[in-house]
């Protein structure tokens, strides 16, 4: 038996060793360009209101005859108080005269920025700029003859390939490590301007701010954020791509701040169901389901229901893409947009401006109405919109959900007190008028209705498979 075990291990140890031969070195990386990333540590003054009269005074006691004196006469006061410097981020230097990127939130609210290199030489950095919706901050240290990175194309990078980040997790400086890259272009929640590059690589707190090198030693992204449900770890980390960080930087350094393009709609991914609603071939595209009056868009001539395929001769492949094309569009430019309408491609020229502030829709919702609800076999009670809830939802029609039956529309999603704004491509302003349409959809058919709900508006798809029987389906 010992004999086939040690037979067995002598077969298969070359095919073994030839493997090791090719896993990837990573010393000349780190040994060339880690001298380039840097420690950063913050101290931020807050005010704290003393409990004492006066903190270097002796406390009195109550007994004492001087003690109603200053209780009365002497007001407590408040005393800045400096917390002791602790290792917050990493960053690393782009210019060898000392500026150097980082993560936005690693600075944030500081009133002191510490920088800290490799060869333990450290000194006080100046925050040139930073921008939230990217996460991204640019600082400056007064120095010179710096080693830098050297900037990658992260366009290039291929999913599977070796990748390593250099940081300091925990605090522990210049720590190494490695992984390959999961995915490109993932969309996080909240996070409409960054198309993150997802790794495997060991990501902690302390790292926030750091490269990401490709094999090659180029930085290719900014590692930023993990996935996790401990606060540790898990295999999922997030970097922010190069190119979209240094074109940041380069607003920050001219203009201390970031300008970004926005055209003023509200949209929804399109989703095979809303894709054949629409007669659409590709599954593709942003979904307008909502636009700002005045805004570029409403000014251009874009309508609800159109889905935006191009925009700046860009391809909108998903809608997580065009808030990002939009948003790196210069203010002020007239750009082309290509959109799906009616069956048929149309090019539209817009005219981007300034995202110069959130903006929060009201928040109306119509009271329901006493009018006589009337069925239809989608399993919806609807009622027409009087003038007054029309005024109060500044629409110029649709249909309120009364009730809702078990079926379809609500297994599908659809709740009493949404307003039926729409039908595939159609607006519509009469229970009649619905019907009517809902009449026209062949059986096993997806039908696509756009739904004002609150402050949202969207689509919501459902198939016509068991419940469109003509004869049942009556115009009222």
């Amino acid at each position: 038996m010992h004999k086939f075990v040690l037979s067995l291990l002598l077969i298969v140890s070359p095919a073994v060793f030839s493997k090791t031969k090719d896993l990837p070195d990573f010393t000349g990386l780190v040994e060339k360009y880690g001298a380039a990333v840097v420690n950063i540590s913050t101290i931020q003054t807050q005010h704290i209101a003393s409990n004492s009269v006066f903190p270097e005074l002796p406390n009195i006691p109550e007994s004492s005859p001087f003690h109603e004196f200053f209780r009365r006469h002497i007001q407590p006061f408040s005393m800045p108080k400096k917390t002791e410097p602790r290792s917050m981020g990493s960053g690393f230097i782009i210019s060898t005269d000392g500026y150097i990127l980082t993560n936005a939130h690693v600075v944030e609210s500081a009133d002191e920025v510490n920088v800290k290199l490799n060869d333990k030489r450290e000194f006080s950095a100046k925050i040139i700029g930073s921008d939230r919706k990217t996460d991204i901050a640019l600082i400056k240290i007064e120095a010179n003859n710096l080693p830098k990175v050297t900037q990658g194309n992260p366009e290039l990078l291929k999913v599977g390939e070796w990748v390593v980040a250099i940081g300091s997790p925990f605090g522990f400086e210049n720590s190494v490590t490695a992984g390959i890259v999961s995915a490109k272009g993932r969309s996080l929640a909240q996070e409409n301007f960054v198309p993150f590059i997802q790794t495997d690589v060991a990501i902690n707190p302390g790292n926030s701010g750091g490269p990401l090198f490709n094999m090659m030693g180029e930085v290719v992204g900014i590692n930023s954020q993990i996935y996790s449900r401990t606060g540790g770890f898990m295999g999922l980390s997030f970097a922010i791509p190069i190119n979209v960080a240094a074109s940041i930087a380069d607003q920050l350094k001219i203009n201390g701040k970031v300008s970004r393009g926005r055209i003023g709609v509200m949209i929804q991914e399109v989703t095979k169901e809303l894709a054949e609603s629409f007669g659409l071939s590709n599954i593709n595209g942003a979904l307008v389901v909502s636009i700002q009056k005045d805004s570029p868009a409403d000014k251009a001539g874009i309508e609800v229901r159109d889905i935006i395929l191009k925009f700046d001769g860009k391809d909108v492949a998903t809608s997580a893409d065009l808030p990002r094309i939009v948003g790196n569009t210069k203010p002020g430019s007239e750009v082309s947009t290509q959109i799906w309408r009616d069956g048929s491609t149309k090019n539209i020229m817009i005219e981007v401006e300034e995202i110069l502030s959130d903006e929060r829709a009201g928040n109306n919702q119509p009271k329901q109405s006493k009018q006589p609800n009337t069925s239809n076999n989608l399993g919806l009670a609807l009622s027409e919109l009087t003038a007054s809830q029309k005024k109060q939802l500044d629409i110029n029609s649709g249909l309120l959900v009364e009730d809702i039956r078990p079926g379809t529309a609500s297994r599908a999603g659809i709740h009493v007190g949404d307003i039926i704004l729409g039908l595939n491509n159609q607006d519509i302003s009469s229970i009649k008028q619905f019907n009517r349409l809902l009449n026209k959809v062949e059986k096993g058919r997806n039908i696509a209705l756009l739904i004002r709900r609150g402050d949202m508006t969207t689509f919501i798809t459902m198939k016509l498979d068991k419940i469109n029987d003509k004869k049942s389906v009556h115009d009222e």
